[in-house]
């Protein structure tokens, strides 16, 4: 093929850009006392030895080579990672300012823009992120009224796992169905029937993509975004990211055409009153593409994670019945046949540890949410320069072996002391910390209590007949996801 055809002229230029990046990307390697870590190839770094599938395993052992605080080479992106519960609250904690920032990452800015809460940047987050935490306690984050709806959600969950009888079934997208509901509720203002077909199709918009968004090609994708032109996954999570934001806006389209700012149902109605309030105001960040993020960050972030963990703990309850039979024993003794509540959870320390102890060994994130230092930083005897991209290894917070006695069993006494009494952790962190800390925490930890003693109340979970092993092994995604399984529900 001839050097003048355009096929190979464009293939020189895209490699020349490439190299050209690559040099540019080991200036901060010149930095004295910059974190030691592997030597890096030209163009792909140590993608080499990086295993895609899980490269939390890879960067864990790495860390025994090269400390808690080292770098790692990812394409022609130089990042620096934290492992263990001392160095990463350290680092989010105890100098929560300088590691406060998100970096920009291809597929999540084409998602984003910048904007909502989970990717923004600078004040745009802040502003975002205080209305949003203002209007969920408003809302009854954390109140009674949440709880009774959280409540009214697992009578719901409970008749649907009944309607099985006793047989096999998949439980992904009626689990999911459950934990969404109650976001939604708050956002839209209404719930949705479970076999709804526009709630199915979000919930399976929303399941694809965080799915897809932890695949090889789309890590490839935002190491090399200048070959964004292939076809890949990182297009499916853009047409998906459309459907949703259609929807989104259709529905805040609706309740303007009803809002009345002396009686605001939802969510949406509180940012669309205050967008109405700023509207003279042309540096307002209350605006519709805001307005799109804060909802969709909100759906996503507040349905997928937490119904994860559920799916995981009913997994594990399969896989150890002796533990299942402990937390049944103190429901009936503490709750007996009456309907549990968040005020329970003091009196059931062993079913509060179970539930601790499914979130740590779940390990929904275990490279946490990435991080960008907003200066240089002096850390741990290194420099770390403004603008580094910082992975919190929280699997190696999770399962620190300085903290949990055995950090790769599933072992609820973790979190017991000797006398059988609730033990708080400070290495337990599913929910990262410092200024990017899960704004949804303490919805979260309430639904899970609800959802999970409500259905241990009910039922006893077990295998398919004909099943003699439970598989904890995860599926490939951005978050930690079991397999798909079948689950036996037998009403107690």
């Amino acid at each position: 093929m001839p050097f003048t055809d355009p096929v190979v002229i464009l293939c020189l230029f895209i490699l020349t850009l490439i190299f050209m990046l690559w040099l540019k990307s080991g200036w901060d390697s010149t930095y004295k006392n910059f974190p030691p870590g592997p030597n890096p190839l030209p163009l792909i770094g140590n993608l080499h030895i990086l295993d895609l599938k899980r490269p939390s395993k890879t960067l864990i052992e790495l860390s025994k080579k090269y400390g808690s605080v080292f770098s790692f080479q990812m394409g022609l992106k130089k990042v620096i990672v934290l492992t263990g519960y001392q160095t990463v609250v350290d680092a989010l904690v105890h100098n929560a300012d300088q590691f406060a920032e998100r970096p920009v990452i291809p597929i999540f800015e084409i998602i984003s823009n910048g904007k909502g809460i989970i990717f923004a940047h600078d004040e745009n987050w802040k502003v975002m992120r205080r209305f949003t935490i203002t209007t969920l306690r408003d809302f009854g984050m954390g109140k009674r009224t949440i709880e009774d709806k959280i409540i009214e959600e697992s009578e719901s969950l409970i008749e649907c796992f009944k309607s099985h009888k006793g047989d096999p079934f998949d439980n992904i997208m009626i689990i999911n169905a459950a934990v969404s509901n109650i976001i939604v509720s708050i956002t839209i203002g209404h719930r949705f029937q479970y076999e709804d077909s526009t709630f199915l199709r979000l919930i399976s918009l929303i399941n694809e993509n965080m799915r897809l968004a932890g695949s090889p090609t789309v890590m490839l994708y935002n190491l090399y975004p200048v070959l964004g032109f292939l076809p890949g996954n990182h297009k499916t999570i853009l047409q998906n990211t459309k459907e949703l934001n259609a929807f989104v806006k259709a529905t805040f389209v609706e309740h303007l055409k009803q809002l009345d700012k002396n009686d605001q149902r939802s969510l949406i109605d509180t940012f669309l009153v205050k967008q109405q309030e700023e509207k003279s105001n042309p540096q307002s960040y209350f605006h519709d593409e805001n307005l799109t993020k804060v909802i969709t960050n909100l759906f996503t972030a507040g349905s997928e994670t937490t119904s994860t963990t559920l799916r995981w703990g009913l997994l594990l309850m399969m896989k150890y019945p002796l533990i299942q039979k402990k937390v049944q024993e103190e429901i009936a003794k503490v709750i007996g046949s009456a309907q549990p509540r968040t005020e329970h959870q003091k009196q059931m320390p062993y079913t509060d540890a179970v539930i601790h102890e499914v979130q740590r060994v779940a390990n929904i994130l275990p490279m946490s949410l990435p991080r960008e230092t907003t200066v240089d930083v002096n850390f741990k005897g290194h420099v770390i320069p403004k603008g580094s991209y910082i992975i919190p290894l929280l699997e190696s917070v999770l399962h620190d072996k300085t903290q949990f006695e055995n950090p790769e069993e599933f072992y609820p006494q973790h979190f017991l002391d000797s006398e059988g009494k609730f033990l708080k952790k400070e290495a337990f962190m599913p929910f990262s910390a410092g200024r990017r800390i899960c704004l949804g925490e303490t919805l979260a930890k309430m639904e899970l209590f609800l959802f999970f003693t409500s259905l241990l109340q009910e039922f006893t979970f077990c295998p398919p007949p004909g099943v003699t092993h439970v598989d904890l092994t995860p599926q490939v995604g951005f978050t930690t996801c079991p397999k798909p399984y079948m689950i036996c529900a037998m009403q107690r």
